[in-house]
């Protein structure tokens, strides 16, 4: 928990206290729902918790913004920025029902009001949001080409409404496609950790230039 405020010291009381819940949440679900390695639950907020607010480095969701978090797990990055952005609204969707039901039963442990959990698959989502999150879910050309249809032509933010991925290692070759439409943040930039050396936050704007020519893209790469 001291790893948060670290970097985040200005919680308030009510935030810290929903953080410090999650501990001893994901400790006990994961002995009924495997959702996370049991090796990384001694290191949850570093690996889980710190890794997911890493998207806050790179944005500050304006309050009314809607986050749909796509494959989100067991609540990741999802809860996290929901508990940081309480003035923000978040939907959060997988495809295994066992997962949601770990999400919605914190949604509820956290009394959090701002966020709802869905079991589907995005595909079945028509819904439009300001931003979609993700946890590397899918390689990142089939994620946009599966999400754009999901983020608003209309941007409310200091940064155009897409996509924030937050992914680990090397992957050029993902993002050729994207050029200098892609900005990728190096999250050692923003936390000191040795975990943290090879993860990226990667923001990508979504434009309907930007859409065609992807969806071109992905027609070509599937013929």
């Amino acid at each position: 928990m001291q790893i948060l405020l670290k970097y985040f010291p200005n919680l308030s009381s009510e935030q810290i206290c929903r953080f410090d819940k999650l501990s001893s949440f994901y400790r006990q679900w994961n002995t009924l729902i495997k959702v996370l390695p049991r090796k990384e639950i001694d290191s949850l907020y570093e690996e889980h918790v710190l890794h997911s607010l890493a998207i806050a480095k790179v944005i500050h969701f304006k309050a009314g913004s809607r986050i749909l978090d796509v494959g989100t797990g067991g609540g990741f990055p999802g809860i996290p920025l929901a508990i940081l952005f309480p003035d923000c609204q978040f939907s959060l969707i997988d495809s295994m029902q066992k997962r949601i039901r770990v999400v919605q039963a914190a949604i509820e442990m956290l009394k959090l009001k701002n966020v709802i959990a869905i079991h589907c698959k995005i595909e079945d989502i028509f819904e439009e949001y300001d931003f979609v999150v993700s946890r590397a879910v899918a390689a990142f050309p089939k994620l946009v080409s599966l999400v754009k249809k999901n983020v608003s032509g209309n941007s409310q933010n200091l940064r155009p409404n897409g996509i924030i991925y937050l992914k680990g290692g090397s992957f050029d070759d993902e993002i050729i496609e994207f050029k200098k439409k892609v900005e990728v943040k190096e999250i050692t930039r923003f936390f000191d950790e040795p975990s943290f050396q090879t993860k990226k936050v990667v923001y990508l704007p979504l434009d309907n230039f930007l859409i065609e020519r992807v969806t071109e893209s992905m027609n070509d790469n599937y013929i």
